[in-house]
């Protein structure tokens, strides 16, 4: 197979692994959806946003979680659009990002797919909480460290422990499976 060949190979299956990703987005949340209580603290739909940038590259992650909340707000109203969709699409994008940058530039051990992810939590969690302060703030509301503190981190516990337990050993198994093509 001639490199041109192999390119097109791989790219369509970028695109395949990021379609998929895109769609579980769109499915989770309606399986934890149905216990309010925890079904937002888990956030389901960070999930698949991380898959994708190790699986796929920053870009695709990049591109996956960009748009998910937003197609996800537009298709069943949950997110609501503003101006919880519109700052989770940074957060997620940032989370892709992140996450594809560190797995391609740090040597493929174990210890690295738990570096990225945390890595690429935090940029996130950060990225979320300055749009928010901006977003809120040009709409005249407040977002104070407090808020962000509690949204970002203490009501979010459950996901972080969940993406943490989760996600690596997904990694991890499909990188065994020679089905990882960040590279």
């Amino acid at each position: 197979m001639n490199d041109a060949t192999k390119n097109k190979r791989d790219a369509l299956i970028k695109m395949v692994y990021a379609a998929v990703c895109l769609s579980l987005c769109m499915v989770l949340p309606f399986i934890t959806g149905q216990i309010p209580e925890i079904g937002k603290r888990l956030s389901p739909m960070h999930i698949p946003v991380f898959i994708c940038g190790f699986l796929c590259g920053w870009p695709w992650g990049l591109v996956v979680g960009l748009i998910a909340p937003i197609l996800r707000s537009f298709l069943f109203g949950m997110p609501a659009l503003f101006p919880d969709a519109v700052c989770m699409a940074f957060e997620l994008a940032t989370y892709g990002a992140v996450a594809g940058i560190l797995y391609r530039v740090l040597p493929r051990k174990a210890w690295s797919v738990y570096v990225s992810l945390v890595c690429g939590m935090l940029a996130g969690r950060v990225v979320w909480g300055v749009v928010k302060w901006a977003v809120l703030g040009l709409s005249g509301s407040e977002f104070t460290m407090k808020m962000f503190l509690a949204g970002a981190f203490i009501n979010a516990v459950p996901g972080i422990i969940l993406h943490i337990v989760l996600i690596p050993p997904v990694i991890l198994a499909l990188s065994r499976a020679g089905l990882v093509r960040n590279n």
